[in-house]
């Protein structure tokens, strides 16, 4: 099954799941949403603030992998209205400069009535 990955620097799994798996020298992410991995709060305001904090999220179970944001070769965004997509865009941006493959879906609904979720696909560092 590859080596699970866990982190407290991200919201812990809300099911029977890991937050990433590494196997074969990739790190599958799960899902991530915008909770506050603290508070397990979602993150307050709009789609930018509610991506931000997904993406942060994210960034936080990639290094726990021994990856990064810069290692990402795909991922795949979903989106509960995409009215939003522009302004998902804008701060997706922000955290992707290298630009990896990217799908995104729309969904009817999102765990814990959030506007965003986000899963990656990384190459994970030979120094792990």
């Amino acid at each position: 099954m590859g080596q699970a990955v866990h982190t407290q620097d991200a919201p812990q799994a809300i099911g029977p799941y890991s937050q990433a798996v590494i196997s074969g020298g990739m790190v599958y992410t799960s899902g991530q949403i915008p909770l506050d991995p603290v508070s397990g709060a979602v993150a307050e305001g709009g789609i930018r603030e509610q991506t931000a904090q997904a993406l942060d999220n994210l960034k936080a179970v990639l290094a726990a992998a021994g990856s990064g944001l810069n290692h990402v070769v795909k991922t795949t965004c979903f989106l509960t209205d995409m009215n939003h997509f522009q302004e998902f865009n804008a701060v997706y941006a922000n955290y992707f400069p290298g630009k990896p493959a990217r799908s995104c879906v729309a969904v009817r609904q999102l765990p814990k009535g959030v506007l965003v979720e986000v899963e990656a696909i990384a190459e994970v560092s030979a120094e792990r």
